[in-house]
């Protein structure tokens, strides 16, 4: 067999032209995955201030008594009678904050 002269594979311009596209579709990907994070995540706080709010008024039901505070609702006090899948963590890190005036979790 006789080989030619001629080199395979892609040129210089054509693999720049590869890398110029891909940092395109990646700047236009990369913030929609960021947002669609947050808002997930927004989501997800929206659901565990429900579910702590429904666990306040289960509270009420039983006792007759708004809590003074969330203690009853933190880890290792009625967690199992009133969260039974244990006290839900923030996605976002800012934490939940029992409102006592207003009976409500923000």
């Amino acid at each position: 067999m006789k080989k030619s002269g001629k080199r395979s594979g892609f040129s210089l311009l054509e693999l720049l032209a590869v890398v110029t596209i891909l940092g395109i579709i990646a700047s236009i990907i990369v913030p929609r995955v960021t947002v669609s994070s947050d808002t997930a995540k927004q989501k997800v706080r929206a659901h565990h201030i429900g579910t702590l709010n429904a666990s306040v008024e289960r509270f009420y039901i039983d006792n007759g008594t708004w809590p003074d505070d969330a203690a009853p609702f933190s880890a290792g006090n009625l967690d199992s009678v009133y969260l039974p899948d244990g006290a839900p963590t923030d996605p976002t890190g800012v934490g939940y904050t029992y409102n006592a005036t207003k009976e409500r979790f923000e």
